[in-house]
């Protein structure tokens, strides 16, 4: 059975940091592309990074390139998002999702067939 759970959500004043995970289990983990997503209330479900097994490959949104870092872990099946800088506009349920490896990063929702419940990160101004 295909589990992934995050963590690591929370609330942070503006400016602070928070690093998410995403355990994963029943599947081979080194074998998949992995992103995270956010949606903030009223909003769509957004692309946020995503890194490919092969060739190690990481893309960012514009929104967070340069504050977030995507790794993972492949010995623990664990995938991070280290979070910077953060923003007010940052607060969502932040999900990470698996996919196909590519060799060329998906950003879209369809590019992922299996998801986490989500994490709530909240930022105060």
């Amino acid at each position: 059975q295909v589990q992934l759970v995050e963590s690591g959500g929370g609330l942070v004043q503006a400016g602070g940091s928070l690093r998410l995970s995403c355990a994963v289990s029943g599947f081979t983990f080194s074998s998949y592309a992995m992103g995270w997503f956010r949606q903030a209330p009223g909003k769509e479900r957004e692309f946020v990074a995503a890194i490919t097994w092969i060739g190690g490959s990481t893309d960012y949104a514009d929104s967070v390139k340069d504050r977030f870092t995507i790794s993972k872990d492949n010995a623990k099946n664990t995938l991070y998002l280290q979070m910077n800088s953060l923003k007010p506009e940052d607060t969502a349920v932040y999900y990470c999702a698996a996919g196909p490896d590519t060799i060329v990063i998906v950003r879209t929702l369809q590019g992922y067939d299996n998801w986490g419940q989500g994490t709530q990160v909240t930022v105060s101004s």
